[in-house]
């Protein structure tokens, strides 16, 4: 702020220390204080100085970003300064990868070079397609997906520069134009079915589809609604700030490991349950309730306290995710070509009577995006085992996003958290024959 004589002055929030009553003043800028700030409050000269302990970082910004803005409370998500929501009716997802990566939407020119680049490497090296076959049978796609992420760093020794322009380019149409193929792979794997190679005259998503559903029909054509709704999909899955596997993407990059390495930890972060498996336990609670009739009862339960409402809630979200608004409409749109599914019904009842409890509403229990999108991927064909990997597809051009801000960014380091030491003092050791 200013002074009446134009000075600048920052603002600052004063911390009185009661232990010794020496009062600090620390500067504030973007409502964040620094951490190391605090490294000057001290009870004595000689100690480490004062830490915040914030355990799952739920209230501590690791990294000051240009690519993704979330506003929980009032249920608002951009890209780049982009409405999700004109992102998600007007764009592609290539496209949106190309915003999210360069900060800026292409023209026509730059749209078609890039789309030509990504898909010009969709052909993955015939020792990866070996690598892929010597999983077993019954594999899940996920773990597949990332053993074969993390073996492409062994194919590509120009990704280990890590601050060559034009090596992080290449790499960055790599990644995006070979993970749909060894999603696919991963796929045809699990089900015990031939590689179908990629056909790089179709789209991105149109693609996919016919590398995991294409089997020699003379007929065949990727039906144009499913590849809408997956790039949809996509798109809403694209970015969503330092969520779990975005931050595990920014910590193995910290270390200048190439990027295929630090996609693949980003993946295993995705893999967990509590992040790229929540529509499965979606998709698990419909199947439970079965019908709607049985709503009533199963809510009555989650209130008791017996069960979670699965797709209700998110860490930062405390309105309705605007991702789940726009993927109820694509459910529509999908079942409308597939078929009605009865389980449909049952969440939109679901929601129906939960945002008209007082019980949800005081809790802030809203829709999130896995709500409905395990009811999308189902009615396209998908099995549950490929939810995550399709989670994944979508995050990629976040997480190279985020990598490469990363990399640009001079304030970052190595990763290195801090810790509270809660064990034991010193002790001597005892001989084996004194224990006990």
């Amino acid at each position: 702020m200013e002074n009446e004589d134009n000075a600048v002055t920052e603002d600052t929030l004063t911390i009185t220390d009661n232990r010794t009553g020496r009062t600090y003043e620390i500067a504030v800028q973007n409502d964040t204080i620094r951490a190391l700030d605090l490294r000057q409050i001290k009870v004595h000269d000689d100690d480490f100085g004062m830490m915040s302990y914030d355990p799952a970082y739920t209230n501590t910004a690791s990294c000051s970003s240009r690519i993704t803005f979330v506003d929980g409370d009032k249920g608002v998500l951009r890209y780049r300064g982009y409405p999700i929501e004109q992102l998600a009716e007007q764009s592609s997802f290539l496209e949106v990868a190309y915003l999210l990566i360069y900060g800026e939407l292409p023209d026509a020119a730059q749209l078609e070079h890039w789309e030509e680049r990504v898909m010009h490497h969709t052909f993955v090296h015939e020792n990866l397609a070996k690598l892929m076959q010597s999983f077993r049978y019954d594999a899940h796609p996920m773990g597949m997906l990332i053993g074969t992420i993390a073996a492409m760093s062994t194919l590509h020794a120009d990704s280990k520069d890590v601050h060559d322009e034009k090596s992080r380019q290449k790499q960055i149409w790599r990644i995006l134009g070979k993970l749909p193929t060894v999603a696919a792979f991963a796929y045809r794997r699990r089900i015990g079915r031939p590689y179908n190679y990629p056909d790089s005259s179709l789209a991105y998503t149109a693609n996919l589809l016919y590398m995991m559903d294409y089997m020699n029909q003379s007929d065949y054509q990727v039906n144009p609604v499913r590849a809408k709704a997956l790039d949809v999909l996509f798109i809403l899955h694209a970015d969503h700030e330092q969520n779990c596997s975005t931050s595990v993407m920014r910590g193995i990059g910290s270390s200048h490991a190439d990027p295929y390495s630090a996609m693949a930890g980003a993946a295993a972060a995705l893999y967990g349950p509590l992040h790229g498996g929540a529509n499965e336990a979606v998709l698990r609670m419909l199947n439970e309730i079965s019908t709607v009739e049985n709503i009533p009862a199963y809510i009555e339960k989650v209130k008791a306290g017996e069960f979670r409402l699965m797709g209700f809630g998110h860490r930062v979200y405390k309105n309705y995710d605007p991702r789940a608004r726009i993927i109820k409409k694509v459910a529509e749109d999908v079942l409308a070509v597939t078929g009605r599914n009865p389980l449909l019904d049952v969440a939109q009842e679901l929601e129906r009577i939960a945002l008209e409890d007082e019980y949800f509403l005081s809790r802030r229990l809203y829709p999130n995006v896995d709500f409905y999108s395990g009811i999308i991927y189902q009615a396209m064909g998908f099995p549950v085992d490929m939810f995550p990997v399709l989670f994944a597809l979508g995050r990629a051009p976040g997480w190279l996003a985020q990598w490469l801000e990363f990399i640009d960014d001079p304030e970052q380091r190595i990763a290195r958290p801090r810790q509270v030491f809660a064990g034991p003092e010193q002790r001597d050791y005892l001989p084996l024959a004194q224990r006990g």
